[in-house]
């Protein structure tokens, strides 16, 4: 069973809060789905155990208890998450200054940062140690060289590719294949994935394959298993690609 969450689309800064950071943290049931839906504050989102997904538009962020994803406010966006995720969401007042773009980002969620949300947790604390806390938590917040994010072309061309490699990662298919399926030539579905991801086809298959693996192993799947079942022919050739993309191996991220 999976349950619908439905959230309204608010302005930034659409009313006052009483907070400058605000955590909150839930354990999903069961699968769930949050509606399309925006902020009025900006949103710290990250897990404690599992993985979740954000859409904005065409792109894909996966989320995990290592990478995080900072979401503006006001932005629209929708979510998903599997039973049993842990996840959290840090809420900041709109207009509080920091590092981060005016648009999605990557955001590592390093050991310091940690420490530092869940000391605005601790109950009771004096407001000018929460005072320090925001400070220092704004001061160390910056976006990751590394995301877990895909974007989804949107052209009827690209469409079937799009919709078999999202479907199976494993998919072997290469341009030369994928060009012979569709009546066209390599060269037009290269420079069609350039225009509409910013990214050549073998690297956006590499993003579909990364997030498709958090997911496995977030669930408990083996690292072999997962390996064939993103379409690397060894464990050591998913490794290193997994590596690659989230910056630890698949038995250190399986093992959080």
């Amino acid at each position: 069973m999976r349950v619908i969450r439905d959230l309204p689309a608010l302005a930034a800064g659409e009313g006052d809060v009483p907070f400058v950071i605000q955590g909150y943290e839930e354990v999903v049931a069961a699968d769930t789905t949050w509606n399309e839906h925006s902020h009025p504050w900006h949103e710290l989102l990250w897990n404690e155990y599992g993985t979740s997904t954000a859409v904005v538009g065409s792109q894909v962020w996966c989320i995990t208890p290592t990478l995080g994803l900072w979401m503006p406010a006001g932005q629209l966006h929708s979510a998903s998450a599997v039973a049993g995720t842990s996840y959290r969401a840090h809420f900041f007042r709109h207009g509080t200054r920091s590092a981060l773009p005016d648009e999605p980002v990557a955001v590592e969620i390093t050991p310091l940062l940690r420490l530092l949300l869940e000391r605005l947790e601790e109950p009771g604390l004096p407001p000018r140690s929460r005072a320090v806390a925001e400070a220092m938590v704004l001061d160390v917040l910056c976006p990751s060289s590394r995301a877990l994010l895909v974007q989804l072309p949107t052209s009827a061309l690209l469409r079937p590719i799009v919709d078999a490699v999202r479907a199976d990662p494993s998919d072997q298919r290469t341009l030369t294949g994928w060009a012979a399926a569709l009546g066209c030539s390599a060269r037009t579905i290269t420079r069609a994935f350039q225009s509409e991801t910013g990214t050549s086809f073998a690297r956006w298959v590499a993003s579909v394959r990364a997030q498709h693996a958090v997911q496995l192993l977030s669930l408990g799947f083996e690292v072999d298993v997962v390996a064939d079942a993103v379409g690397y022919r060894s464990a050591s050739a998913f490794g290193a690609a997994f590596r690659r993309t989230t910056g630890m191996t698949p038995g250190r991220f399986r093992a959080r």
